[in-house]
């Protein structure tokens, strides 16, 4: 009948057009991931520690969570020895880790009270 058939046309035009916006809107936002965005100048505060180890062109001294706004050489010193600190510590950490899953383990007590190093499994 000729009802059946403009509602069954009517229904193809419309998954057609929807269809064509899928597709569409799929082109625009991978377009919009390889746009160059736009950044700003931003300015730091950092200009007293530009001549440190580590300051490089074009970003200086970089700070994302902004620890040494309004800081001093001795807090700078500070946050320094410890960031080689921790760093230190995770080596030995990751170190560790590796060569006991290499089977190699401590001989002896963990603590006073008797307890060895082969008591806890890995």
């Amino acid at each position: 009948t000729v009802g059946a058939q403009f509602a069954f046309l009517t229904c193809q035009l419309n998954h057609q057009s929807i269809m064509k916006l899928a597709v569409a809107a799929l082109l625009a936002g991978s377009a919009a991931a390889f746009a160059p965005a736009q950044v700003g100048k931003t300015t730091t505060a950092l200009h007293a520690f530009e001549s440190e180890l580590g300051a490089q062109p074009p970003l200086g001294l970089f700070d994302p969570l902004g620890m040494l706004t309004d800081a001093d050489q001795e807090r700078f010193d500070r946050l320094r020895y410890v960031e080689v600190k921790h760093g230190r510590v995770c080596q030995l950490a990751f170190l560790g880790q590796i060569v006991t899953r290499n089977g190699v383990h401590l001989s002896g007590d963990i603590d006073y009270s008797g307890h060895s190093f082969d008591s806890y499994p890995n």
